[in-house]
């Protein structure tokens, strides 16, 4: 079933992707900081004029705290978002010689980084087969039978355990767009879902844990 569910996504979709919008892994690591509690849409909005001024962290730093606020004030949480970017770009340049590090300790280290982001970043920009579990995954893991748990941890060591190898690095934006457009929180469209005829959740005809 699993095997069967991926199969169908990959068929459909062979090379998925994160939908922010980003120059390089440093600019990945701020607009996945910036989507916290905001669509991706809203951080596509902002990203290009920040990105513009500072397109990696000596530029940020150069803008200070209140130039990342100014940038950034449209989207959610910006007092707190700002602050932390501007932390992390200290981190970076004065621990990390200016890079995003590639080890998930160094990652999580840093201000505002938290287990999902670092996961984010892992697999879209050092193609690691990291299962970075928010809202739309935790949704459809649950709902399918893919990788059921209570909280997200236990969603993505589910995961990670039940998906077969081959479909691992790219499992993660799979099961994003799905639970992003298809299915979705109250409406999920089911007439119009692949594996409609593999989710439990048709079957069982309910719809169980619509978020974390």
């Amino acid at each position: 079933m699993i095997n069967e569910c991926f199969r169908r996504f990959h068929a459909a979709n062979p090379n998925p992707t994160t939908e922010l919008h980003y120059g390089n892994n440093f600019q990945l690591l701020i607009a996945v900081m910036l989507s916290a509690q905001t669509t991706d849409a809203r951080v596509n909005q902002v990203t290009p004029a920040l990105f513009a001024s500072a397109p990696d962290p000596v530029g940020m730093l150069a803008l200070g705290e209140e130039g990342i606020r100014q940038h950034i004030r449209s989207i959610g949480l910006f007092n707190s978002k700002a602050k932390h970017i501007a932390a992390t770009c200290t981190r970076l340049v004065a621990e990390f010689g200016g890079e995003v590090p590639s080890q998930r300790e160094d990652l999580e280290s840093l201000p505002g980084v938290g287990r999902k982001t670092a996961n984010v970043v892992l697999n879209t920009a050092l193609h690691m087969p990291t299962m970075a579990v928010d809202t739309h995954i935790f949704r459809v893991a649950n709902r399918t039978g893919l990788g059921r748990g209570h909280n997200v941890r236990q969603v993505e060591d589910a995961l990670l355990k039940a998906i077969p190898s081959q479909w691992l690095l790219n499992a993660h934006h799979w099961l994003i767009l799905h639970g992003r457009y298809v299915c979705t929180a109250r409406k999920p469209s089911c007439s119009t879902c692949m594996i409609r005829d593999l989710c439990a959740a048709h079957q069982e005809k309910t719809l169980p844990l619509s978020q974390a």
